[in-house]
């Protein structure tokens, strides 16, 4: 193609069913991170979509897509920084550790939504490289290892962000192939008295404590303030029911 000239085609539908997601980055590129959702599970797009509802239905129901493209500039490849899915593997791969301290600059900074966008980027490459090996073979589970440090990373920024059930869900999946890690049951324990679970919480904070002392000073100041919580939860009820009778 020349600078001006358009083209229009039509694309099987077997070959495009990453399109709504492609087309959701693209449409958030202007909306602030607090309001961009960035990583997903299978289980949160079947229950919550992508927030678009074309492409919701595009994902319930594919179909062919016609496309117009017209090429209004080029660039050569030294004046721009490539797209993740411009590069090829080993690209992607040395990207990974750069991203992932390029989000601990933004936390630093306290640019939390910035640095869970950035970690969600990283994340998302390590879980593509693992789709293509096999559960717990040893390069998958190199893979999932990066993957957990950096999803707590994530996590951590939901935690600030009080998104309490995104720190479960995360802490969890971490938890599922390392079951001592204890950052994960911290900060699990924490979204679980945001999400108001006590018993859980208390379970992972119990936890915690068995599985290194030195943050038991720590632990028993979350406890003692889960327990304020509690006792003040169940004065409050006290009060409710008190006032059906009046």
């Amino acid at each position: 193609m020349a600078v001006g000239e358009v083209a229009q085609f039509i694309v099987d539908k077997s070959l495009v069913l990453q399109y709504p997601f492609i087309s959701k980055t693209l449409r958030d590129v202007d909306l602030p991170p607090e309001r961009r959702k960035t990583h997903f599970c299978s289980m949160n797009i079947q229950a919550e979509g992508v927030g678009y509802d074309d492409l919701n239905q595009l994902i319930k129901y594919p179909q062919n897509l016609e496309f117009i493209i017209e090429l209004i500039h080029i660039d050569q490849p030294e004046h721009y920084e490539k797209e993740i899915w411009q590069m090829d593997e080993d690209e992607r791969l040395k990207l990974v550790p750069q991203l992932k301290e390029r989000g601990n600059e933004e936390y630093k900074k306290k640019n939390y939504g910035i640095a869970a966008d950035i970690y969600a980027q990283a994340i998302g490459i390590l879980e593509q490289f693992m789709l293509k090996e096999k559960p717990n073979d040893t390069e998958w589970t190199e893979f999932n290892n990066q993957k957990s440090i950096i999803l707590l990373n994530f996590a951590q920024c939901k935690l600030i962000q009080q998104d309490y059930y995104a720190v479960i869900e995360h802490c969890s999946t971490v938890l599922k192939h390392d079951p001592d890690n204890v950052k994960a049951l911290f900060r699990r324990a924490k979204a679980y008295v945001g999400a108001w679970d006590p018993k859980a919480a208390r379970d992972d904070f119990t936890r915690v404590m068995e599985l290194d002392t030195s943050l038991t000073p720590a632990v028993k100041k979350e406890l003692q303030f889960l327990d304020d919580m509690v006792k003040n939860k169940n004065l409050q009820d006290m009060e409710k029911l008190k006032n059906l009778f009046i």
